[in-house]
């Protein structure tokens, strides 16, 4: 039978609705007895998790109690058929949209994509068209985004799920001799250092255990390592040690958050993309063919400090290219770092090149304090000539945007050998310059690597406009699948938190949080 508070529920709906809501078609019932459809519904509701949303959001678990009600006949009413059959829709609507949109406005967490957000999405017409298909439960799953890096991290998330209760994360891992644990000493975690990594399938199932930290553990803590962006150096130090102690329920939530980005960073919405992954330090380069993504590039990025220069998350069309680039260096650089490195050794003016440049576009190459006062106050602005200390290196990819960041080589290639690589002031440094560009210019196939070597190192600025724009991407994602393996990066923006915060103080549940208070059973 039904309980006292959803009879009252279905009560407040149908007069909520009016008069009307009884002779309304119904979608889920016919002849007062629910269709097969309706269960599929709330099965789905009920699945929720498998993507990465919760089902209570969705009243899952009250809508398949009712709806067990109802396939019994208990129903007394056409009004209280009538608000269930509502209350159903309107939970596969709000479904339907969390995962056809993400659930909240990326703006939040500081993610300008210049896209349709929330893009007109008619979920109920959408149901209808499914039903008359006869084929609701594919229909559904065909919402979500369809990428291949959406599929995998779905795969990821119910392989982390089925690892929550695993024995391996019931007792801490020891404390670590000598503040680290090297290749041939003793441990006495050893044999739960192997079942957490055999759990992850960094150590092969049925491994020995050795009785020192040697040969295949070693070598299974460096997969674990390579998947968590530290040194593989086969060490179990505190980094090391911090990560293998992040258990499979907070894996689980920051696969959750991915998921959400990917419902909401527009990763196809053109043909050829640039895209730059900023806590795993990686740009890609892909074609999109009938929705299939074929990656072209890879290379790795030094992105923005995490401390104070954060390299913002937004799209925009690249449109330039720039060969031996002058940087026009920023105000807020000049002002805090490079006019006082010049007043404290007045060589530094000519060692890295510099040149001042008038409100006029005078160029002006000595050095005075007067001219030093002048970039203080905003007038004039320092420049570096191209050459081999020029900050911006041999080449600049262009994309017009708010926050003046672009793309570009560096005279520091070594900083590509760290594992963290958030060292710049919020543009992006990249590793191959020239494969770039040949990606960049693929349409233009006069420009050959020869010639783009070429100009790179001519030393003169010269400036190419694309004969068609190619979009760029910044995004954020701390989780990823590679080749099958799931890769986890640390939150180094703290854009993770943000996202969490954000999901929190959404409003939940169906209906509105402010309904009036029903009298128990």
């Amino acid at each position: 039978m039904l309980s006292k508070w959803f009879r009252s529920f279905l009560l407040l709906v149908a007069c909520a609705a009016g008069p009307a809501l009884a002779d309304e078609a119904q979608i889920w019932f016919n002849a007062g007895r629910p269709t097969a459809e309706a269960r599929q519904a709330v099965d789905i509701l009920l699945s929720a998790a498998h993507e990465g949303l919760s089902p209570g959001d969705y009243q899952a678990a009250m809508l398949d109690s009712q709806l067990s009600v109802a396939e019994q006949g208990a129903m007394r009413s056409d009004a209280e058929v009538g608000a269930l059959d509502a209350t159903l829709t309107s939970a596969l609507q709000r479904y339907l949209t969390d995962l056809h949109n993400g659930r909240i406005d990326p703006r939040q967490i500081h993610a300008d994509f210049d896209v349709p957000l929330h893009a007109p999405f008619d979920a109920k017409a959408f149901l209808l068209d499914a039903m008359a298909a006869g084929r609701l439960p594919e229909a559904l799953r065909e919402v979500a985004p369809r990428l291949p890096m959406y599929r995998e991290l779905r795969q990821a998330l119910a392989r982390y799920r089925a690892l929550v209760n695993h024995p391996a994360w019931q007792t801490p891992l020891p404390p670590l001799p000598r503040r680290k644990l090297e290749a041939g000493q003793t441990y006495a975690g050893l044999m739960l250092l192997a079942q957490r990594l055999e759990a992850l399938g960094d150590l092969p199932v049925g491994t020995p255990l050795p009785e020192r930290f040697d040969g295949m553990l070693v070598t299974g803590l460096r997969a674990f390592q390579e998947r968590h962006g530290l040194v593989t150096d086969g060490v179990l130090g505190r980094a090391t040690l911090q990560q293998l102690n992040v258990t499979p329920a907070e894996r689980v939530r920051q696969i959750e958050l991915s998921l959400e980005r990917l419902r909401w960073t527009p990763l196809l919405n053109a043909p050829r993309m640039i895209v730059v992954n900023v806590p795993e330090f990686v740009l890609r380069a892909y074609e999109v063919q009938d929705e299939q993504v074929k990656v072209q590039l890879t290379m790795r990025v030094i992105v923005g400090k995490a401390l104070d220069t954060h390299t913002p998350l937004f799209n925009a069309d690249m449109r330039f290219i720039e060969f031996s680039p002058y940087w026009n260096v920023p105000p807020s650089i000049a002002r805090e770092e490079t006019v006082p490195k010049i007043r404290r050794d007045p060589a530094y003016f000519r060692e890295q090149g510099f040149e001042f440049v008038t409100p006029s576009g005078q160029v002006v190459t000595t050095l005075a304090p007067a001219h030093l006062d002048a970039v203080l106050q905003g007038g004039w602005r320092i420049r570096q000539r191209p050459g081999p200390k020029n900050a911006l290196g041999d080449i600049k990819f262009v994309f017009p945007n708010h926050d003046n960041i672009y793309l570009h080589h560096t005279p520091a290639p070594q900083l590509f050998e760290r594992e963290r690589r958030d060292y710049s002031h919020g543009c992006i440094r990249v590793q191959e310059p020239v494969g770039l560009a040949r990606f960049v210019l693929q349409e233009q196939p006069d420009w050959t690597v020869e010639r783009i070597q070429e100009a790179m190192e001519k030393g003169e600025s010269r400036t190419l406009r694309l004969k068609q724009p190619l979009r760029v991407l910044i995004a954020y994602s701390t989780v990823v699948v590679k080749g099958g393996r799931v890769f986890f990066y640390p939150d180094l923006y703290g854009h993770d938190a943000m996202l969490e915060q954000a999901l929190r103080e959404r409003p939940t549940g169906l209906p509105p949080r402010d309904q009036p208070k029903m009298e128990a059973e």
